[in-house]
């Protein structure tokens, strides 16, 4: 476990399954140091014999992840930094695509831009009727670059557009189901929990050399991710910067206070 501007990151390994979770009371945003952790804790999991399955989830009800931490976005001074910075959300996609193991995700709540894109990454969601989802970089004065290759393996090039262009729009999680982001939909969170119970503890039971075959088979194609990430991530690195993108981080945040 660590902690990192209140917020924490949490894994617990049980009956083969190792779940990851992660809170910061901005609505589950996610800062830079908990990016690492969440990418750290992913690898470990994956190199555990002992693991089966990653589940990866968020505290809370309302919100399954919000994206980048906006008060970190304004800390970056330069094109280096921002780099950096996003490169924590294109290495935590990455360890997920890497990954020997099938990973699950549990989407409790909304989900705004990196949030749509771990929701992506992951191998399998399951999301409650309250799991809306949005790409809300173009109206900040970014673009979801990053997340891209991810969000459009799962629901397609006109699907993505629309997410993308529609950026002040929350899209319902039936949406999301209906272009193949979400797997399952449960109408509230005690569903949600005994649905996913129920599929780790059967996928647990199973051959853990066919979950590798079938990890593998999933992620046929994307052997470039880890050049691709890295140079989408120096596009949204110097996109933030601009003048017009800090002016729209800095009136988000004063409209929250």
């Amino acid at each position: 476990m660590s902690e990192n501007a209140a917020g924490n990151v949490t894994r617990v390994s049980e009956n083969g399954v190792s779940t990851i979770s992660f809170f910061h009371p901005a609505q589950n945003s996610l800062p830079s140091g908990m990016l690492s952790e969440l990418t750290s804790d992913i690898h470990q999991a994956g190199s555990d014999p002992n693991v089966r399955i990653i589940v990866l989830k968020s505290e809370g009800e309302r919100t399954f992840c919000a994206g980048a931490s906006f008060d970190e976005l304004l800390q970056i001074k330069d094109k280096a930094a921002g780099a950096e910075f996003f490169a924590g959300f294109a290495n935590l996609i990455n360890a997920i695509r890497t990954s020997p193991k099938i990973v699950i995700a549990r989407i409790q709540g909304k989900a705004v831009g990196g949030g749509v894109g771990l929701a992506a990454a992951a191998d399998y969601c399951l999301a409650t009727e309250a799991a809306s989802i949005k790409l809300s970089e173009l109206a900040i004065g970014i673009g979801p670059f990053v997340i891209s290759p991810a969000v459009t393996r799962k629901i397609g090039l006109p699907a993505f557009s629309q997410l993308t262009i529609r950026a002040s729009d929350f899209q319902s999680a039936q949406w999301a189901k209906e272009h193949g982001l979400f797997n399952e939909v449960y109408p509230d969170i005690p569903g949600l929990d005994a649905a996913l119970e129920g599929l780790t503890e059967k996928l647990a039971s199973y051959h853990p050399d066919a979950l590798l075959g079938l990890k593998q088979i999933l992620w046929e194609g994307t052997e470039n991710w880890d050049d691709l990430l890295a140079e989408r991530a120096a596009i949204s690195g110097e996109l933030v910067l601009s003048e017009f993108t800090q002016r729209a981080l800095r009136g988000f945040l004063d409209g929250k206070k």
